[in-house]
Parts: C-alpha cells; sequence; structure tokens
C-alpha cells in the first residue's frame, strides 16, 4: 500500500475533490483502469471552471478560441479504489514548453492518506484554424502560474509571461 504525506498539502498546485460514481467500477468493484485519467480531468475541469475560464474551445478571457489536445498520458496504478464516493486530486503545471505543458498529477484517498494513482497528461496549443502546434499565450501562462510548479515557472516560455 502507498501512502501519502502531508507534504502533498504543502506541494505547488491544486487540489480538487471529485466524485467516484458507480459506473466508474469494473466487474471486480474497483474503478476501471480507464476511468483513472476521467477523475483527473474531472478535478482539473473543476479548477478551470470555478475560475471562469472558458472550456470546449470556446474562448479566452480575452476572445481569443483555445484549442489544447492531450498528446500524452502516463498513468501509474498504486492501490486500487473500491468503492464510490470521493476522491481528491493534486495536480500541478510541472512543465511549460513554447506550444505545451505537463500537468503531474495524484489520485488521493478523500483523507490524503493513500495515493491511488499518479500521472501525466502532456497538452499542447494548437492553432483553431490550421490545427497545428501553436505558442501558449501570454495571458494563459498568467492565468496557470498559481498552479505551476518552480521548474514550470523557471521555463523561459513562462518567465515571458510573467513579465
Amino acid at each position: 500500500m502507498t501512502t501519502a504525506t502531508n507534504e502533498h498539502r504543502n506541494s505547488p498546485g491544486a487540489h480538487e475533490t471529485v466524485p467516484v460514481y458507480f459506473d466508474d467500477l469494473d466487474s471486480y468493484g474497483m474503478v476501471h483502469h480507464g476511468r483513472y485519467a476521467v477523475l483527473f480531468e474531472r478535478a482539473m475541469m473543476a479548477y478551470w471552471a470555478a475560475r471562469d475560464v472558458p472550456l470546449g474551445g470556446t474562448g479566452s478571457p480575452a476572445g481569443e478560441r483555445v484549442v489544447h489536445v492531450v498528446r500524452g498520458l502516463e498513468l501509474t496504478y498504486e492501490v486500487p479504489i473500491t468503492r464510490i464516493g470521493e476522491i481528491r486530486v493534486h495536480f500541478c503545471i510541472d512543465h511549460v514548453g513554447r506550444t505545451s505543458y505537463r500537468y503531474g498529477f495524484r489520485l488521493l484517498s478523500a483523507d490524503g492518506s493513500t495515493v491511488h494513482a499518479t500521472g501525466r497528461r502532456t497538452q499542447v496549443n494548437l492553432d483553431p484554424a490550421t490545427l497545428r502546434p501553436a505558442p501558449l499565450s501570454a495571458q494563459l501562462l498568467r492565468l496557470a502560474e498559481p498552479i505551476m510548479s518552480e521548474e514550470a515557472r523557471a521555463s523561459p516560455t513562462a518567465r515571458v509571461a510573467s513579465v
């Protein structure tokens, strides 16, 4: 069993509580492996929605259309989630590039004592007209700055946005 320490409470990023529903469970009574990515998605979307950041490519606070797609997803399963209820998701942006950024995340028990899974998800910003990679906007990087790790904040792209 992997246990979490209180270090996650002081680490950079966001903490969101998300529900685990009956239909997330497989025939063995555990959360299906494919649903772990959905649990992270629920947390990430709740975080951005609570900050009035438009979702689904409808536009940014500056009015431009935003298209971010998943380029890669990596999950490591530690301890199965075996019941419906709530879990805690801790995530941060741990890498920023010119056209992409990466979330690091952990799915934790509701009390934060057990790590159920860890992962990374890389997202690429696309130009809405061409669907080709495009530079991240300074405004987007400013919005994301509160959940960036120190390493991500130190990247040349993020430093330019904070000026």
